[in-house]
């Protein structure tokens, strides 16, 4: 929330930060939402909102969107969540880029040939170490001397 004061300093007026979002009111196991403008400090299941600009069923894709109520409240500075962004890309009220929506930190994905257990690390003996350690006169290790010598070979 934002305080401004007047030039005379007497009176205050309070700006609220407006968002666009999803509100849960499916029941258990089947999900629909609606499309509210609420109070950003509001939580997302406090039921609180200003005014409901539509709604969407997931589970049969079907949505019923407000365009004229979101471009005005857009155009007032209401912010939309990342979520409802994609919604109305989707539905072509809005034109832009989705945005990712997943996750920033997933696990990494595993190799074709990597097994549950294994690193993909390939382990270097002693020797290997030892060899790799060993420098040659002009300052070339034996393993590149090793693998320059393979390729003139081909």
């Amino acid at each position: 929330m934002k305080i401004i004061l007047t030039g005379d300093g007497s009176s205050v007026t309070l700006l609220r930060m407006l968002m666009i979002r999803l509100q849960r009111v499916g029941r258990t196991h089947e999900p629909t939402f609606r499309l509210v403008l609420t109070e950003s400090t509001n939580s997302t299941k406090s039921g609180r909102f200003l005014d409901i600009l539509g709604s969407y069923d997931p589970r049969s894709n079907k949505s019923e969107f407000n365009a004229d109520k979101i471009k005005t409240w857009m155009g007032k500075g209401a912010k939309v969540s990342d979520t409802v962004h994609n919604l109305l890309i989707s539905q072509k009220i809005i034109s832009g880029k989705k945005i990712n929506v997943l996750p920033r930190k997933s696990p990494p994905k595993k190799e074709e040939g990597e097994k549950a257990g294994e690193t993909g690390v390939i382990q270097s003996t002693s020797e290997e170490i030892k060899a790799e350690e060993e420098v040659v006169e002009d300052g070339i290790t034996k393993e590149v001397e090793a693998e320059a010598t393979e390729e003139l070979k081909k």
